[in-house]
């Protein structure tokens, strides 16, 4: 019989817990490692909604990629967010784990899927470490098969990324020519300043604050540098979602693993917008 311990041996030899950032928080939050293991969710986010699902679905365990107790807690009361979510995966008998900044760095994690579904070649990590993948690090690089209009990276882009109120914006002439990519799956700013950034034609990545993006575009006015593409958070992790999937399950033969399809993004409509 397959157990958790077992989806916890399989999620470690994917993305091993040493490789996650110092301040991350990984791995198992709620669950016992000797419980049958026959259904995983998996999700971006646990929230009501992919709560919700697991629970109907009648999932062993639902896993995500940001953790739910990444940031402390001192209660789980019912009556709190995180205190409501966890008491119901406890009385529903679904363990909860995370894999997340473990999971952005290695090949097939989920800066490398959003490279290859661009078609990027000579792809290379932004920040390269040492790992268990050949190419391994935060972020990607990499080349379009051929150059194209900064318009038509963003229209490539949005074919590839599930669609959110705020679809694909990005800053820039529509009309620059854009070859060489920067990418990284999340809240990307912190990177701006990179070398490997700034060297690139266009930088992709989500949460793009205004002043940092004004200053990186100002900038590339006065010394060379990228356009800018924004993308929503849980968008730009969700493609990682059914690669995960899939290894779970070559290792995991006897498990059914299902990808929530349940848009976690936040915000829900959006009014006035200007194109």
């Amino acid at each position: 019989m397959t157990v958790l311990a077992d989806l916890r041996r399989a999620a470690e030899e994917l993305w091993p817990a040493a490789t996650a950032e110092s301040w991350d928080r990984v791995g198992l939050a709620t669950g016992r490692d000797d419980s049958p293991l026959r259904r995983v969710l998996l999700a971006v986010d646990a929230i009501a909604d992919t709560v919700d699902e697991a629970l109907e679905w009648e999932a062993d365990a639902l896993l995500t990629h940001h953790p739910l107790l990444l940031r402390g807690v001192h209660t789980i009361a019912e009556d709190t967010g995180k205190g409501s979510l966890l008491a119901r995966l406890i009385r529903g008998e679904c363990a909860l784990l995370s894999a997340h900044t473990n999971a952005d760095q290695p090949e097939g994690g989920v800066s490398d899927v959003i490279a290859r579904r661009l078609g990027l070649g000579d792809i290379a990590a932004i920040v390269p470490a040492d790992g268990p993948t050949a190419v391994f690090g935060i972020g990607r690089t990499g080349s379009l098969p051929q150059p194209e209009t900064l318009r038509e990276f963003a229209e490539r882009v949005a074919a590839i990324m599930p669609a959110t109120v705020a679809g694909v914006r990005a800053a820039g002439d529509p009309s620059r020519p854009v070859s060489r990519v920067a990418l990284l799956g999340g809240a990307g700013d912190s990177l701006l300043d990179h070398p490997a950034v700034r060297g690139a034609d266009v930088y992709l990545t989500s949460d793009l604050r205004h002043h940092p993006a004004q200053e990186s575009l100002e900038l590339s006015r006065a010394t060379g540098g990228p356009a800018l593409v924004d993308v929503a958070h849980w968008a730009s992790e969700s493609l990682w979602l059914d690669d995960a999937a899939a290894e779970l399950g070559r290792r995991l033969p006897g498990v059914e693993f299902r990808v929530s399809r349940r848009r976690t993004d936040p915000w829900t409509f959006a009014v006035g917008g200007e194109h």
